[in-house]
């Protein structure tokens, strides 16, 4: 069955952009894995949207057996499963890294 279409939004307070970017992090209990969501975001909204991934990730308690990974930035694909959707690690390093102006590179680039 076909997923239904919609626009997803960005997660960010008061922002009505379309989200392009699915922050998450892989989570495991031993048993099951999957993605845990910490947001959706637009480019704009990328930096911010990852660094608050990150501390939300930092406050969650585990219990014995379970792995949660920092949190990265996926491209979200229309119809696509979190399992095949692609991590950017390379913008991850480029918001992370001291030198960031905390801004994504422009797509027209």
């Amino acid at each position: 069955m076909p997923m239904p279409s919609y626009q997803v939004f960005c997660s960010t307070k008061d922002c009505k952009n379309p989200a392009q970017y699915k922050i998450a992090a892989h989570w495991s209990d031993g048993v099951v894995a999957e993605l845990k969501t910490y947001g959706l975001c637009c480019e704009e909204c990328l930096p911010t949207g990852l660094q608050r991934g990150r501390d939300r990730q930092m406050a969650c308690q585990l219990t014995p057996g379970e792995t949660l990974e920092p949190p990265g930035i996926f491209l979200l694909q229309h119809g696509k499963r979190d399992q095949v959707l692609q991590r950017q690690t390379e913008l991850e390093e480029q918001i992370l890294s001291p030198q960031s102006h905390a801004k994504p590179p422009s797509r027209e680039e």
